[in-house]
């Protein structure tokens, strides 16, 4: 098989989807892999690591998605790559579908076999391609939150973790998955005061035990969101739906309970954010103001952080790469059950049913089914 690596072209994305060693890999197996130039260069990786390990380096991506039998990215294919796609090809990449019409009708027409990062679930029911990200960004959502609390970021003048004398900055996040635990450890690790909303009990049972004691765990609902946003100086949207668009926990009238210059970092605006004045931003323009709430919707965090992003994403799609690669997709999604639920696209037609149900289209049912 021949595997294609362009380099990714959505703006201020610094992240590739293979490290030298995976080509290694893949070269090993008997499979050709052509890595664009310039593809690893902002996660500090040279062309020459990759064609010392057998990767033909072509110029230019056109080359690549017209050769390529599977192509390995790290976003959605971007309006000029969803041209060159083609039916029968397999994209290996993180979609999101649900919260972009556009980018799934021209996935849908273009025909290749769209196998999602973030719908692949392990025989645990976790996210394993998914998580990894989540860490990042969650970890990164209080580190950037901290920095916009700061006056002349146009945030109240807040320090996260106080001083003596003087309290703590309040944070409320808003789910605890992967993204929400993280935020947690590191908000409070910086001496701030915690509260992590959520639906599941036994997570909240687990999240109790572990966490500080400056975390406090709720039960989410309206109105202990609404009594909270008051008090909140610093909010994190951690919600998360396999597949679909996350659901709006804070209305544009709710923002008016929170006080100036407080900030909000929706990480679910992947998926359409949990906050209903989410839109997304970008690393070189990341904020804006709603009802004098600062707003920061940066749609791939990670990617500020390549080389980490870079390398914690790898560790875990290239085990699942190599089984698509070595079995073909259509005998790997009868093998594997996760790949199954990965795809959510093959020939034309929807096999995941939360994007399918999103946008009033057709379910074919789960592929390999």
């Amino acid at each position: 098989m021949i595997i294609g690596v362009p380099k990714e072209v959505k703006k201020d994305e610094y992240r590739v989807a293979l490290l030298p060693v995976g080509v290694e890999e893949l070269v090993r197996r008997g499979h050709k892999v052509l890595v664009e130039a310039g593809a690893g260069l902002g996660s500090g990786l040279s062309d020459e690591a990759y064609a010392q390990q057998g990767a033909e380096m072509i110029h230019g991506p056109q080359d690549i998605f017209k050769r390529a039998d599977m192509i390995i990215k790290v976003k959605e294919p971007q309006p000029a790559e969803c041209q060159m796609l083609r039916p029968g090809q397999v994209v290996f990449t993180y979609f999101h579908f649900a919260a972009d019409r556009k980018l799934t009708e021209a996935v849908l027409a273009s025909g290749c076999t769209a196998v999602a990062y973030e719908t692949l679930v392990d025989e645990q029911g976790r996210l394993p391609l998914l998580t990894p990200m989540s860490e990042v960004a969650g970890r990164m959502s209080i580190q950037e939150g901290a920095k916009y609390l700061e006056r002349p970021q146009q945030g109240r003048g807040i320090l996260l973790g106080g001083v003596p004398g003087v309290e703590p900055a309040n944070v409320m996040i808003l789910g605890g998955g992967v993204v929400g635990a993280n935020a947690a450890k590191i908000a409070a690790g910086m001496g701030a005061n915690v509260l992590i909303l959520d639906v599941n009990m036994d997570r909240l049972r687990y999240l109790d035990d572990v966490m500080p004691p400056n975390v406090t765990v709720l039960f989410s609902d309206r109105h202990t969101i609404r009594n909270q946003l008051g008090r909140t100086d610093l909010l994190i949207g951690a919600v998360l739906i396999p597949g679909a668009r996350a659901p709006y926990l804070v209305e544009e009238e709710d923002l008016k309970l929170m006080r100036p210059g407080s900030v909000i970092v929706d990480v679910a605006v992947d998926q359409g954010g949990c906050i209903a004045t989410t839109k997304p931003t970008t690393h070189s323009d990341p904020t804006y103001m709603v009802h004098d709430v600062l707003h920061y919707c940066v749609a791939n965090m990670p990617g500020a952080v390549g080389r980490t992003s870079t390398f914690a994403l790898c560790n875990v799609t290239l085990p699942w790469a190599l089984k698509i690669v070595d079995h073909g997709i259509v005998k790997a999604g009868q093998t594997f059950a996760p790949i199954a639920a990965a795809v959510n696209m093959h020939q034309g037609k929807v096999t995941n049913r939360p994007v399918a149900e999103t946008f009033g289209m057709t379910y074919a049912g789960r592929f390999a089914a």
